[in-house]
């Protein structure tokens, strides 16, 4: 088998741009993979080009050796872009690798150790603004079944807080938690705002709320930084969606650095680097759960990674989505009182319709964690898609 060409997919998606991967082989069997790199897309599809060349005309089932010569002869090592290409790449193999074998690629990972997996909802508060409109979308969300729920409640808050955006972001997880109760897990979601003295003084406040974590409670390029707030707060300490590969990882984990580590398979060298990094974390006895916001066929990968991974955590997954989710992918999930199902249809058990995904071409977006709009994450006419 070989493969004979590499076709690229940006799709928008409301609130970025989805970028999918599309592996073809002289076999006819095809595979897929995520590249969704927000706000980067242009970059990272060019990185997905420079990939191509060196794929095409080498055999699919060697994805040690190949994924071992991209990243080195790269040379400038690591980085978002050129790691989000090669674990898109590399998800693409073990899709065409799952396919030719007929079996789902947990299989090929050492099998199932989880049927399914918990979920918790990102995105359920889109348009909310005050605590009432937060608190009542709280509510619904439990209500469809979600154990957890993540979210910034931060505004345009960056390295330090005053008190009135403190008491601000407090009156709204107070109502949120006032609203599901105790059983629910929250998790507080810094996106990396703040400096060293505010993120602790934030986990000291945050505390009687009983959060799961306080996530990327400070930006992630300094892990001694992070190092002195684990230190100083009672509140877990989660993060790693912005460090790449096992390498970035290994440095986490001997500082101390997380309680919870949070890669992305489509950012961090796809589906055997993160279960390389588990297989790592799992000797600190440090959980695993996953970054997970983006599209269906990242979704679809991570559910693979999930299956086969002792210490797996918690799945993040998008309460809704924008309409045509469904119509690109035959994404089929199976969600649960609260815990999503492990697929076993053969390799990622999921298919591109590449007609559909080109109606919905690029549209130019940017970040909006620190104007004032952290909640315009989803259109109006969205849609729960499981």
């Amino acid at each position: 088998m070989k493969i004979t060409d590499v076709e690229i997919y940006t799709v928008y998606c409301y609130r970025t741009n989805w970028v999918f991967v599309k592996v073809m082989t002289d076999e006819g069997i095809s595979g897929v993979g995520e590249a969704t790199l927000e706000y980067k897309e242009h970059a990272v599809v060019g990185a997905i080009e420079h990939l191509k060349r060196y794929l095409i005309g080498k055999d699919p089932t060697q994805i040690e050796l190949h994924y071992h010569q991209m990243y080195r002869d790269a040379y400038w090592r690591g980085g978002p872009v050129l790691m989000s290409a090669l674990s898109a790449v590399e998800a693409c193999l073990w899709d065409i690798n799952g396919k030719a074998l007929g079996v789902p690629v947990h299989r090929l990972l050492g099998g199932k150790y989880h049927d399914k997996v918990k979920v918790y909802a990102n995105g359920w508060f889109a348009g909310a603004s005050s605590p009432e409109q937060f608190a009542a979308a709280a509510k619904r969300a439990v209500k469809r079944g979600f154990k957890g729920l993540k979210w910034d409640p931060f505004g345009m808050a960056y390295m330090t807080i005053s008190n009135e955006e403190l008491d601000k972001a407090l009156t709204c997880i107070d109502a949120v938690r006032s609203a599901v109760g105790p059983d629910v897990d929250l998790f507080i979601e810094g996106h990396g705002r703040f400096n060293v003295p505010s993120a602790v003084r934030i986990a000291r406040e945050i505390e009687p709320f009983k959060p799961v974590w306080f996530e990327e409670p400070i930006p992630p390029d300094n892990l001694d930084a992070m190092v002195q707030v684990k230190l100083k707060s009672n509140v877990a300490i989660a993060g790693g969606e912005r460090l790449y590969s096992r390498h970035a990882f290994r440095e986490a984990l001997e500082k101390r650095a997380l309680d919870f580590i949070q890669p992305d398979v489509s950012h961090a060298g796809g589906l055997l680097e993160c279960r390389k990094i588990a297989a790592m974390a799992e000797s600190y006895y440090i959980p695993f759960a996953p970054h997970n916001p983006s599209g269906p066929i990242a979704n679809a990968t991570t559910l693979q990674l999930a299956a086969c991974t002792p210490n797996f955590f918690y799945l993040e997954i998008m309460e809704t989505d924008v309409p045509w989710r469904q119509e690109i992918t035959d994404e089929q999930l199976v969600f649960e009182d609260g815990y999503m199902r492990i697929p076993d249809l053969p390799g990622l058990g999921i298919e591109l319709r590449a007609d559909a995904a080109l109606r919905y071409p690029y549209e130019p977006k940017d970040l909006r964690h620190y104007n004032g709009a952290l909640t315009d994450i989803r259109p109006p006419e969205t849609i729960p898609y499981f």
